[in-house]
């Protein structure tokens, strides 16, 4: 069966999985005069679907389990599109929110189901299917930021973004369903499908690597920008260097991600990137003034980590079953617990008086994340293997 067809969906279906939690960002200001709310509840629209990608990602496995993962990813998809949609014309702040929980469920439920697809139609090739769906999530993240305010100023305010999204992920939605169309129908092998793998050692260092990976992102992306104009930058030069951050990960993530399936091994990358992280964020606190290349570098590293981090599941399990069991595990408590960086690293900024110590907490959770990348030894991922296999016996 030929997989280009899948793996067009796989990218068309990840398209969906960010605009309407990174589009709303510079939208906030609109949405809090609009709907006459403070600061704390506009925030919770940013909050909820990432506490939603922590919390739903362990379900999806039980999802996949019952109804397989083509039509489990379509649902979720239709949650992201069909919400998003009812979203950006409900009135008043109260129908805003609640109605952003299912965004949010729908983000993580097709998260956590995407490596289970991979696991099951390129199990050969899953860090290059893997950088296919990633880069996907990283176009739809820069597309959300750079259109949102232009949108909002063209017709109708903060509401026409968030529609335009809604309304291209309930397209993407059908897309996925059209053109996966050709998949064998899924057969239920398990009685019951596995639980959360809360006894292992690897999934907790799935969590751990996870955690500390969106740690370090969330934290540049929410405070990168304010450091540099507190060390004299215009607003537009700081901005600038979160956006060629953000671009440069597109193309090296994908052509990282796909070298790691043809040339040494994906820890040997893994940990070459999230040292070469390490190494830029330290110039951030010691050499500020090479800002460009520091953007670039960590460009260059980010890049890489986001995908290799989503294969490990794939190599610590043989099933698809026990991938999902992993996958939701990592993403769950990792999303759940890396929710609040950006939280605490501001509440380091109101404690020191500065950014400084914001960005020396970042370099320490950059030096913790290459420890655990380097840990993933493949004897260990093959004992980890071993230990998933035995488990479900």
């Amino acid at each position: 069966m030929k997989r280009a067809p899948f793996l067009v969906a796989l990218f068309l279906a990840a398209l969906s999985l960010r605009p309407q939690l990174v589009g709303i960002g510079p939208l906030l200001p609109s949405v809090q005069d609009d709907l006459d709310v403070p600061h704390a509840i506009a925030g919770l629209l940013g909050t909820i679907p990432v506490l939603c990608m922590g919390l739903f990602a362990p379900p999806a496995s039980f999802l996949s389990g019952r109804i397989g993962a083509r039509l489990a990813i379509g649902a979720a998809l239709a949650l992201i599109g069909v919400f998003g949609v009812v979203r950006a014309v409900a009135p008043g702040a109260l129908a805003v929110i609640l109605l952003t929980f299912p965004v949010g469920v729908g983000m993580g439920l097709a998260g956590a189901m995407l490596p289970v697809a991979v696991k099951q139609r390129f199990s050969d090739r899953p860090g290059f299917a893997t950088a296919v769906y990633t880069s996907g999530i990283t176009i739809g993240s820069a597309f959300a930021a750079t259109a949102a305010v232009p949108l909002a100023h063209a017709a109708g305010g903060w509401r026409t973004p968030l529609l335009v999204f809604g309304a291209i992920s309930t397209v993407l939605a059908a897309l996925w369903l059209w053109l996966t169309r050709s998949e064998l129908p899924h057969e239920r092998v398990d009685i019951r499908p596995l639980r959360l793998p809360f006894r292992r050692p690897l999934a907790w260092r799935l969590v751990a690597a996870f955690f500390f990976m969106s740690s370090v992102f969330y934290g540049l992306n929410a405070w990168l920008p304010d450091a540099y104009v507190e060390r004299g930058w215009s607003e537009s030069s700081a901005g600038n260097l979160l956006a060629v951050l953000n671009t440069v990960t597109i193309p090296v993530g994908f052509a990282v991600a796909w070298a790691a399936d043809h040339w040494g091994t994906r820890r040997m990358w893994l940990g070459g990137a999230a040292a070469l992280q390490l190494v830029a964020l330290l110039g951030v606190v010691l050499v500020p003034d090479a800002g460009w290349a520091w953007a670039v570098l960590l460009g260059v590293s980010i890049g890489p980590l986001f995908p290799l981090t989503m294969t490990l599941p794939l190599d610590g399990a043989e099933r698809p079953a026990e991938v999902a069991a992993l996958a939701g595990m990592m993403l769950g408590v990792g999303y759940t617990l890396s929710a609040l960086s950006p939280l605490l690293l501001g509440a380091v900024r109101d404690l020191s008086g500065g950014f400084d110590a914001v960005l020396w907490t970042i370099a320490g959770l950059a030096a913790a994340l290459l420890v655990v990348d380097c840990s993933f030894s493949p004897a260990r991922l093959a004992a980890g293997r071993a230990e998933a296999a035995q488990g479900s016996m």
